[in-house]
């Protein structure tokens, strides 16, 4: 056993850096979680500010617009999941379908870049094409007949430009995911289903979906977690106080509270009640996932 030990030991000395790391980053800042029960101050510190239990949950629950922000977030985080999980999966089928293995690795490389990019740049480049006077969509719009729309500062229209602008971002990498788990499907039952007479809907619809529906799920019951991450880098970089009525997240709004408004305890109150509800559904979906997709990370 002690021999054994000692030949583990790089493997665990390995390791330590990154323990480490979390210890320091993740761990010991939970600490300050006491700020939201203080009436926190910077320069009296978490162990001198003053204790004022719940208040700042109440003063939170009162605040005019906290259920708007609460309903935002959930509404735009829905609509990224759902869409993040059709879109990848009809490019992956399309993709499967095409016999150029050229053309394919093109388009798999392309609609991978943007995953890449930080929405500083991708937030530059949306502000330019969306906008409502020079951009290229607007221009493309007035060529059909269509009034201009100001995509970022429309309160009805910001959410779901959100969405779309997200899905493109991210649903090259899901694809990927996708096509590596057709790989897995028997060519043999695509060549049985041929001479049987298939064509390429009924093998999509009785074979292809079938042999993917175990991923399908295990990304579906994963993203539960993200129910209430709705992206701040992507938001906090497109939004402005226009579309705060719609477009205003649960994120965001910890750091005007927090960093503009310097209310620590109420913006760690509302961080705080978003990490327990995030945990909640995190342990949820890993269970979920076990249940119909044998996958446990727990």
């Amino acid at each position: 056993m002690k021999r054994k030990s000692l030949q583990q030991l790089p493997l665990h000395l390995m390791l330590l850096p990154g323990v480490i790391f979390t210890l320091i980053f993740s761990y010991i800042p939970m600490l300050g979680i006491v700020i939201a029960f203080q009436k926190f101050v910077p320069a009296r510190g978490i162990f001198k500010s003053k204790w004022v239990g719940l208040e700042n949950f109440i003063y939170l629950l009162d605040m005019p617009n906290t259920f708007q922000v609460l309903w935002n977030t959930v509404y735009i985080a829905i609509m990224k999941i759902i869409a993040g999980l059709i879109v990848p999966i009809i490019i992956s089928l399309l993709l499967n379908e095409v016999g150029n293995k050229i053309f394919k690795r093109t388009v798999q490389t392309v609609v991978f870049l943007p995953y890449f990019l930080s929405w500083v740049i991708l937030g530059g480049i949306l502000i330019d094409v969306l906008s409502p006077s020079d951009g290229i969509v607007n221009k493309f719009l007035g060529i059909l007949g269509i009034e201009p729309i100001f995509f970022l500062g429309d309160d009805k229209v910001f959410p779901y430009t959100m969405v779309i602008s997200d899905v493109w971002k991210n649903f090259g990498y899901s694809t990927v995911v996708y096509l590596a788990a057709l790989t897995n499907i028997d060519p043999g039952l695509y060549e049985a289903a041929i001479i049987d007479g298939a064509g390429h809907w009924k093998r999509t619809i009785h074979i292809t979906l079938p042999g993917i529906v175990p991923i399908i799920t295990l990304m579906a019951v994963l993203s539960l977690g993200n129910v209430l991450n709705a992206g701040f880098e992507q938001i906090f970089t497109l939004y402005s106080p226009l579309v705060y009525r719609t477009g205003d997240i649960i994120d965001t709004f910890v750091y005007r509270i927090g960093m503009v408004n310097a209310q620590y305890g109420v913006a760690t109150a509302v961080g705080l009640f978003k990490s327990v509800v995030s945990f909640m559904f995190i342990m949820l979906s890993n269970k979920l996932a076990y249940k119909y997709a044998g996958y446990r990370v727990l």
